[in-house]
Formats: C-alpha cells, structure tokens, sequence
C-alpha cells in the first residue's frame, strides 16, 4: 500500500502542527482553569467534584455567564495556521489540514475535534476536564465543555448544528457523541481511534475495514479511456456493468493507479455478510476520505437482499467512488446518478498476458496458452488459478502442465450451479469415440470454435454488431446409445472444461411461471462458472410451439419462447442431445450454432466398439466371434456396452471367463428391452446357446 506520506520529514511537520494545536488548546485550558479557580468557593474541599453543597449551590445561583473562550488565542491560532501555509508551500503534507479539507471542516469544527480528541494524546486533559466539569469522573470532554473551549456559545443554533447527527463531524465518523440519555450539553465527545491514530500518523487499516478488503494482482492493465477520463475529471459516483469473465475491481484499480489515486478495493460480499453492514460502511467510506484513496466496491449484486441501502451510502459518498456488478444500474438504489459504463471482454492478447504474469512468464508455452483459452477467468481467478495448477504440479514433483492449469482453473468455478445441475469431471478422450470421420471433424470443429470464438468476435470482428451473446449452442441428434452424451464429456475434455449436465427435474414445474424461474436460475449460474452445459432429452423442454386450444397451451408457448430468448444471451457452450431432432422447435433450430448427427454405426464401427467394451484385461474364451456379432447386430455403441456388462456379469458369478454363449445371453436381454424379436436368422448356429434360458422364461 501507498503510504500517505513520503518521507519521515513529512511526517514529523504533520505531527508538530497537530501538537501547535493541542498546546494551543491547553493555553485555553489554563484560562479555564483560572476563571474557575476565582470562583471555586471552597477550592481545599477533598470531595470536591463529588457532591454538591450549599455553597457550590449558592455560587451557581449568584454566578454571572462567562465563557471559557480566550480571545487572545486567535492571534496564537493565526500564527500556526501561517506556519502551516509556509510548510504546504513547500508541498508538505498535513494530516490535520487534510483531514479538513477531506470533510469540508472549518477551523472552529477543528477546535471542537482537537478538544474531544486531546485525552487521547495526552493524559493530562482528562484530569482539566474533570476539574472543568466538577466530577472527576467525566474525563472526555462533554458537548457544552468542547462549544466553550472553541468560542461557541453552547445554546447558540451554529453551536448545535456543528453537533447535530446530520452534521459533517459527526455523520462522516469522526466525532462520537455517547450518553444518549444524558441532557445534550453534558454528553460526552469520543474521536474513534482510527481518526486518532490517522491524525498522528498510523496508516494501520481498522480491523473492521481490513476484513472488508479485497487483494487485486498488482499491474497498470490496459489503458481504458472512459474510466481514466472519467477519474481524472473527478466524476463520481461511477457505475461499471461486468459481464462475465470481465474483473470491474482489476480494471477499475487499473485506472486508478494510472490518474495517481490508490484504490481502496472493497468486497461487497465480506461487507454484506458483516453484523451491521451500514457501520462497517460508514468505516469504510471514512477511511477512503482519511487517506483520500478511490473507494472501488463489488459486487453491489450482493448487497442487494441484505444491505441495499449500503448502496446508496457509497454512491452519495463525499469522496470517489467506483461501483461494479452483474446487474444494469437501478435508479431505485440511489438518487445519485453515476455515469454507467460497461467493462470491456479482455483480448485474448491481455488473458494471454494475465496468464503470462501468474506464471512469472512461464505460459508463453504456446501448449499453456492453449490449454486457458476456453477459460473466461478474471486477473484475480487466474492468478488464483495458477496457484492452483502450481501447488497440483508441485505435489507430484513435476513441472507445470497444461493440465495442471486446467484444473487450477476449473477449481474457481462458483458452487451455485452444482445445486442444479451434476457436474462431471470429463475422463473419456477422443480415442473413446467411435465415429465416421465426418461426424469427427465436425466434433474437433466444436471444440476449436469453443477456443477461438475471443479472437473471431473482439479481434475480428467478424458478429459483433448482433445483439444475441457470444455463447456457442450445439444439438447432437442421433439414435439412443450413438455417442452423443459421450461425446459431449469429450468436447468438456478437449477444453479442460466441467460437464454439467442439468436435471430436468429441478427445471420441469407444473406450476405456471416456475419452469422459467428454474431455467433464468442455471442459466445465471452457468454464467459464472467455466463449463459445458448439457442438456440431455433436450426435446423435453426445447419442443415445438403448438395451437393454442386453451390456457395450458399458452403457457406451455411461453416457457418455450422465453427459452428461445434466454439461450440467446447465454455467453457459455450448451449443449443439447436429442433422440427426436424433428420434435424440436424451428426457431430453435435457426439459433443453434452448431448440428451434429449421429448415425447409428455401420459393421467395422460396431466391430471396434465389441472390442472396446471387451478390454484385454477381461478374461475371454476363445469361442468368442466378434466379427458374428459385429455383422448380424445392428446396435448402437450403447446397447454393445450394455450387453457386454451383462455377459461379464454372467461370467463373474459362473467364476470363469466370458463365452460366446454369455454374449447370446446379454444380446437377447438386450432385446427383450429394446421390444425384439429374437428370430433365428439373426442369431444363426448360436441360437442354441440360449435355448435352455428361454423355455425358462
């Protein structure tokens, strides 16, 4: 952190002003002190202070009003103001002079300050107050004691209003006034040790404060010429809008430090989860205006349900402020008006440079680089990331590889999804498919859209001016059984991405308006996770529009509509399998990205299909007849694997290895649940070994 002086010589000038005052001040006190002593009517009384007598009660009925205001100090108080305009000349740097200038205080506000605050600096104060007051118990100065000391006159209207709850000393925190039952000139005046601490030069964060903040990687960024602008000019409250995969704080910070501000980074969540989040606001807008250091707050969409008036505190805040969230500004937060902008997508050559950084310069490995690109992190995640994927490597005594940094990355992936949706860890590669080469391709084409779709769009330019987001929406049509759920774990794979595939029944509400609500839900926390969103049967909620007959009709359109809508701005990679591609809807079809279909294999797929579900380690008689099974049935990739389960199962419990006849044996309960017919020309000179299991049935 930037300290708010530079050297020690400055420091000490800071300090000696403030000790002018406080000696000032105690010159006053020393009048004080006289006056009452000439009116003491008993000034040996050992209890003094402690009860009233007849005497002390007398002198207050016979007292005329004076004031414990010296006019000879003004001329003191001028002189060290004078030395104070030389030093700042110089171009020293006075906290107290600061301060006033920071909360719009005049030098008879500084007064009242410096005298609630002297008991802190020096103990002395406590006793004169005591005496002052007659009750050597109120050692802190009372309102009524700190209005005369500063030549106020305790009822007078400006005396109060320098007081008041609304008033600059008090509504900003830097004067406490406790003794809330007490009559107002006898309540006691507290400076909160922050502001004590600040005025004599600690820079110690309170711990309140501290545990609000947020740590943003150091560095300049790029150059953003709204925000600088907009800071340098002095405009505030400003309002940026995050999309995802964009970091508000890391760029807001960016420009602070370009305009020669300090940022003072806040976490609106840490602040909202706080016992009273307005105080532990207050504390924070303090201390920005104490330091005069640019207040930067996000997320403002956690503030929302808890604390939304903290909103409107930052944005009225008497000091620079920098506001961020996911959500368009709403003119019912605040009546401050901010200036809206909305954070740019960082360039694949700035998420190239972020990665760079994290990695001390390491991830110009091109195979580094490539292994991210399908990341939308923010400096902060990818900074976080990286130490992830380092801690991983290092624990297996390796170095770094690409998919170390993937799963560095996938470990930032917001929780809120997985209530919705079951995530999986793709494990299958592309040596798992098996496919015809068309179909391949077209899935390699996928993932390399998936990594290239930054430079296309921001580079490029090229679907920059639609209005729809930048996700990608794929549709695998095919049979039951083609690969299509398997090829989706290995697109996930191919990116270093999660799978999350979604559960109808947490989407699907017979109640009106529900299924929206639940699919607005995953769609909001899809977008803050890097992911692949699979939506299996996706002809179940993606379906076609029909007539409208009655209400249900109408209400069953409009989930649909809205669907069409929402997965327009999805800006992550959908994908959606379907057994049934004409029942989907064809304004659905027009937005999808991307059609594969799957067909059902052909002979020499579904021969290396049996021999990839029969591993070498499975132990295999030597009747078995792949190519047979291979010919005469015609199964999709997962009937072959079902079947193959079943005969290692027969086997398993038998104690010996598979046989042909066990493969019979799992084909024709394959069948049975495919609705077929086992007829003798399909099952040839093995129909026999089923025979026996048959007339059981």
């Amino acid at each position: 952190m930037t300290e708010l002086f530079e050297n020690a010589e400055a420091h000490e000038r800071s300090l000696e002003h403030l000790l002018a005052r406080l000696d000032l001040l105690s010159a006053r006190l020393h009048v004080a002190v006289a006056r009452r002593r000439e009116r003491d009517p008993d000034p040996d009384d050992r209890f003094r202070g402690l009860y009233l007598g007849d005497a002390a009660i007398d002198d207050l009925l016979s007292r005329p009003r004076t004031s414990l205001w010296d006019p000879s100090a003004t001329d003191i108080s001028q002189q060290i103001e004078q030395r104070a305009d030389e030093w700042e000349a110089d171009g020293e740097r006075l906290r107290l002079r600061r301060l006033a200038g920071a909360f719009a205080l005049d030098l008879v506000d500084i007064d009242v300050l410096l005298v609630a605050l002297a008991p802190d600096l020096d103990p002395r104060f406590e006793r004169f107050y005591g005496y002052l007051h007659d009750d050597v118990t109120r050692r802190r100065a009372s309102v009524g004691l700190a209005l005369e000391l500063s030549g106020i006159e305790p009822s007078s209207a400006d005396g109060r209003a320098r007081l008041a709850p609304s008033s600059e000393l008090v509504a900003s925190g830097l004067l406490t006034i406790e003794d809330p039952d007490r009559p107002l000139l006898t309540r006691s005046l507290r400076v909160p040790d922050r502001v004590s601490a600040h005025l004599v030069g600690d820079d110690s964060f309170d711990p309140g404060v501290a545990a609000q903040l947020l740590d943003v990687p150091s560095g300049k960024g790029t150059p953003w010429g709204p925000l600088d602008s907009s800071l340098a000019n002095g405009m505030t409250p400003v309002y940026l809008r995050e999309p995802g995969g964009t970091s508000a704080a890391s760029v807001a910070a960016a420009s602070v430090v370009r305009n020669g501000r300090v940022p003072l980074l806040v976490d609106l969540g840490r602040l909202a989860a706080a016992a009273d989040p307005v105080a532990s606001a207050n504390a924070v807008i303090r201390e920005a205006r104490l330091r005069d250091w640019v207040l930067v707050g996000v997320p403002v969409d956690s503030l929302l349900e808890r604390a939304p008036g903290v909103i409107d505190l930052f944005a009225e805040a008497t000091c620079s402020v920098v506001l961020a969230g996911a959500r368009a500004w709403d003119p019912a937060w605040s009546r401050a008006v901010p200036l809206l902008l909305e954070v740019p997508q960082p360039t694949v050559a700035e998420r190239a440079a972020q990665w760079a950084a994290a990695f001390n310069g390491h991830a110009a490995d091109p195979a580094l680089l490539r292994a991210t690109m399908a990341f939308r992190l923010t400096p902060i995640q990818v900074a976080r990331a990286a130490k992830a994927g380092r801690l991983s490597a290092g624990a297996h005594g390796r170095e770094v590889e690409p998919f170390d940094v993937q799963a560095g990355a996938r470990s930032q992936n917001a929780a809120g999804l997985d209530r919705l949706a079951h995530r999986v860890e793709p494990r299958a590669s592309w040596t798992d498919l098996v496919l015809p080469p068309g179909v391949l391709t077209q899935l390699h084409e996928l993932a390399a859209r998936a990594r290239q779709r930054e430079r296309v769009y921001d580079q490029w330019g090229i679907g920059g001016r639609a209005s729809r987001g930048r996700g990608i929406t794929t549709l695998l049509a095919g049979d039951s059984g083609t690969g299509k759920t398997l090829a989706s774990e290995v697109i996930a794979g191919e990116l270093g991405l999660d799978l999350y595939v979604i559960d109808l029944s947490t989407v699907v509400d017979k109640y009106i308006g529900e299924t929206e609500k639940n699919l607005d839900r995953i769609f909001v926390e899809a977008d803050r996770v890097n992911g692949v969103l699979l939506f299996d049967e996706a002809d179940a909620i993606f379906g076609k529009r029909s007539e409208v007959k009655d209400a249900r009709d109408r209400y069953a359109n409009v989930e649909i509509a809205y669907l069409l809508q929402r997965m327009e701005r999805f800006d992550g990679l959908a994908v959606l399998t379907t057994n049934l591609r004409g029942n989907l809807d064809d304004a659905f079809t027009r937005r999808i990205d991307v059609i594969v279909d799957f067909p059902m294999p052909e002979d020499n797929d579904r021969r290396t299909l049996w021999r990839m579900h029969l591993p070498a380690e499975l132990p295999q008689a030597d009747d078995i007849d792949l190519d047979f099974m291979a010919r005469r049935f015609k199964f999709s990739g997962g009937n072959i694997r079902n079947v193959c389960l079943t005969a290692a199962f027969f086997a398993a419990e038998a104690d010996r290895p598979v046989t042909m006849a066990d493969l019979i044996r799992g084909t024709e309960r394959e069948y049975r649940k495919l609705g077929r017919l086992t007829v003798e020309d399909e099952f040839g000179p093995y129909i026999g070994l089923m025979a026996t299991d048959r007339q059981s049935t």
